[in-house]
């Protein structure tokens, strides 16, 4: 959406002493909050998991993003992200997946949307919640807003989930921030040779919650997840590829060997679990798509 676009639609302020409870609570809440969006105001007080990490995300971060966005959106929880590339934005389209509500909060001006490329994105985040800042219209964005935009964030949310984050991460100033303010905060663990795993594992090492699934934030609000549908029937071949998988990530070669498949059953099968959505390909790998 263009800067002209943006600027008309109506932008609502809240002063300091409207903001929601959980955000004035923070060590440095801001002096107003700007809003734009059809989402109510009251829904910035409802119960909320921030979910962020790595702007250059695995794709395997980027199935999980998306998963906990939905699970907990469908669950009832309002997701908070900032967002950015990679994560944030997967996270906020799991939760609009679930026809549920999220919270997008910038680092510069409520006219503007960064990154650009997430301008569709604000919009239907708009459509049902809200975009958020603490930057008036016609602040552009800087390094230094980012950063303190994190303690927004993880002020709106009881919990902040951190799905991947290298060692120095602007996810892991959320982090921070929300164990400052005394909230929650999972990590999803990862592969300890992993880049960007290195910020999540330290996490776990200083005493976050390990997250394996979306049950783990949602028995913190005493909640329940929402019934999967059933898992669609599938032919011997492509339930013997799903069992490897299972195993971990493959390429076709390394399926072949273990399923004992020629290449058309086998392209046949990954084909068939790829339109159930039960496996997903990246860089000629295969993997499970996660559910909860």
């Amino acid at each position: 959406m263009s800067t002209a676009a943006i600027e008309s639609i109506a932008v609502r302020r809240l002063g300091r002493r409207d903001l929601p409870e959980l955000l004035r609570q923070i060590h440095d809440p801001p002096g107003a909050l700007f809003l734009r969006g059809a989402g109510d105001v009251e829904m910035l007080a409802d119960p909320a998991v921030a979910i962020v990490g790595a702007r250059a995300c695995s794709p395997y971060g980027a199935q999980v993003a998306r998963m906990l966005g939905r699970e907990l959106a469908a669950a009832g929880l309002v997701v908070v992200s900032g967002l950015a590339r990679g994560i944030d934005g997967e996270a906020h389209r799991g939760a609009l997946d679930a026809g549920g509500l999220t919270v997008a909060v910038l680092g510069c001006g409520i006219d503007r949307d960064y990154p650009a490329a997430h301008g569709d994105l604000a919009r239907r985040i708009s459509e049902r919640g809200l975009v958020v800042s603490e930057y008036e219209p016609g602040i552009e964005p800087a390094p230094w807003r980012f950063p303190a935009r994190n303690r927004i964030i993880a002020g709106l949310a009881v919990a902040t989930v951190i799905v991947e984050a290298r060692e120095r991460s602007g996810a892991l100033i959320t982090a921070d921030f929300a164990l400052e303010d005394g909230r929650e905060v999972f990590a999803v663990p990862g592969e300890i040779t992993g880049m960007l795993s290195r910020g999540t594992n330290r996490l776990l090492c200083q005493g976050a919650t390990p997250l394996t699934s979306s049950d783990d934030v949602l028995e913190l609000f005493g909640l329940a997840a929402s019934q999967q549908p059933r898992a669609p029937a599938l032919g011997a071949s492509a339930t013997a590829v799903l069992e490897r998988l299972a195993d971990g990530v493959a390429s076709p070669d390394e399926l072949a060997r273990a399923t004992g498949l020629e290449p058309g059953p086998l392209a046949a099968a990954l084909a068939e679990l790829e339109l159930s959505g039960l496996v997903s390909e990246a860089d000629g790998r295969y993997r499970v798509v996660v559910r909860h």
